[in-house]
């Protein structure tokens, strides 16, 4: 075990005691509590000292035991909706990969966008994110990442090994996959949770509307701006490959993919599936309204999906299913877990009062507007590095626009950039589904992550204060 682990598993309890047996009361005994938990688990999340899936478990045992939470309501996260959307996505992932369809989607994208290292992570990304602005990003990432890790796989498996090049091109893949797929979904209404529950927030309760039209002005080249600048980060500061050659030519992808032969019944199948998947996912909210008693959800069509590729049969005489439930042993279930765990955190927080005695503290100091704007931007993105950002959002979304009212501003000017905030985190690997999915794959360390993630949020915080200060007062 290396001296960072042992610091970590060491350091996430003592400090949890410590903070737990402070001789003053900070905020309240229950919030104490819950900040004391969230050290803990910050600890053992940067340094590893355990799985990270490991260490989402420990709200389950400690909110009931610091009357925090009972465990039933501790346990109802790690079972929430949100886990299950998570999970008929990672069963799409394994039928594209078990019928090779990512392979033949990997070879042909390599094929389009060209076998230069560089062109190769930009092509992942523009994929990732124009799939992110229309499904989950969630859905997206897990899509992404068979053909990711089968391109990786056929690109640097070469007579050299593992060089540092091959692995600044591999963290450039998956990281560019998992930070343009937050960054896609904020050009669309529907692209992320968090934007679909401040439009609710703004509907329901101030009856404001915000056209699918005028969010895609403002979104769409704020995305593509931020992916830009995610790329050169990624490429050509954090991890460059100068030296990499690949030694698979258009001669060699082609060949590759004329092995694979034309495309089978079972990859027509699983196309079919993920296709209906997709039109159901895009066009959820019209066909509710078509039909108001049906309330279809992301969650209940991610199931649908998961369920068809288990029961429709390929050759019903045979018995031959897409997936059997033994495949589902390459599944990611601690990533479930980590999921889980972060909304159990979320959960604590939200009923200790963090959110709100710290939202709260800034409203009522006398400071500016701007920099009010600028500390709810920065506490919110860096916040949902710990926290679910749906649940975030959810929770603190009321407050910001409590706090518009208060600063006498229409509440679009500081809730649009404070929730846009909610999908920058780049940083952690629980901070957005996304980075827990790369992280997955083996390729990427907390630390790494840590690194390029902590410029790109302070670089996200920047931008979305020039959108609040310039671009939004000039669309709403």
């Amino acid at each position: 075990m290396t001296k960072s682990k042992i610091f970590g598993l060491i350091t996430g309890p003592a400090i949890f005691l410590l903070f737990l047996n402070l001789p003053f009361v900070l905020l309240s005994e229950k919030g104490d509590a819950v900040i004391a938990v969230a050290l803990w688990m910050l600890f053992w999340w940067i340094t590893e000292a355990v799985s990270i899936s490991v260490t989402a478990l420990l709200p389950l045992l400690l909110f009931p035991l610091l009357k925090i939470l009972p465990i039933a309501d501790v346990g109802a996260n790690y079972g929430s909706p949100i886990v299950f959307l998570f999970f008929g996505g990672f069963v799409m992932a394994l039928a594209l990969e078990k019928v090779n369809l990512h392979r033949r989607i990997a070879l042909n994208i390599i094929r389009l966008t060209g076998t230069t290292p560089n062109k190769v992570v930009l092509g992942f990304m523009i994929a990732t994110a124009s799939l992110s602005m229309w499904i989950s990003n969630t859905a997206s990432t897990v899509v992404m990442l068979p053909i990711a890790l089968s391109v990786i796989g056929l690109l640097i498996d070469d007579a050299d090994g593992f060089t540092k090049d091959d692995q600044n091109f591999a963290l450039s893949v998956m990281l560019g996959i998992a930070f343009s797929a937050n960054a896609g979904g904020i050009a669309t209404v529907i692209g992320t949770p968090p934007n679909s529950v401040m439009i609710g927030l703004l509907e329901n309760e101030y009856n404001i509307q915000i056209s699918f039209l005028k969010w895609m002005v403002m979104g769409l080249p704020f995305s593509a701006l931020l992916i830009t600048i995610i790329y050169l980060v990624l490429v050509k500061w954090m991890f460059p490959n100068k030296n990499l050659q690949f030694n698979a030519s258009k001669e060699v992808i082609q060949t590759e993919l004329q092995k694979l032969g034309p495309t089978s019944g079972k990859e027509k199948m699983v196309l079919i599936i993920f296709g209906v998947t997709v039109f159901l996912w895009i066009f959820r909210t019209l066909i509710n309204k078509l039909f108001p008693g049906l309330g279809l959800s992301d969650t209940m069509i991610s199931i649908f999906a998961a369920i068809s590729l288990f029961a429709i049969p390929y050759n019903i005489k045979k018995g031959d299913f897409i997936i059997e439930w033994k495949d589902t042993s390459k599944l990611a279930w601690g990533i479930l877990i980590l999921f889980g765990g972060g909304l159990a955190l979320a959960k604590g927080m939200s009923v200790s009062g963090i959110v709100d005695l710290v939202a709260n503290g800034i409203a009522q100091s006398d400071i500016s507007i701007l920099l009010t704007a600028s500390l709810l931007i920065l506490l919110m993105l860096f916040m949902t590095e710990l926290m679910s950002n749906v649940a975030l959002v959810a929770v603190l979304a009321p407050v910001v626009a409590g706090i518009a009212i208060g600063l006498e501003i229409p509440i679009l000017y500081l809730l649009i950039p404070v929730t846009m905030a909610s999908s920058c985190a780049f940083m952690l690997p629980m901070a957005t589904p996304p980075n827990a999915i790369v992280f997955a794959s083996g390729y990427v360390k907390v630390p790494q992550m840590a690194r390029v993630g902590v410029v790109l949020n302070l670089i996200s915080v920047a931008l979305l204060i020039l959108v609040f200060q310039f671009v939004i007062p000039l669309l709403f």
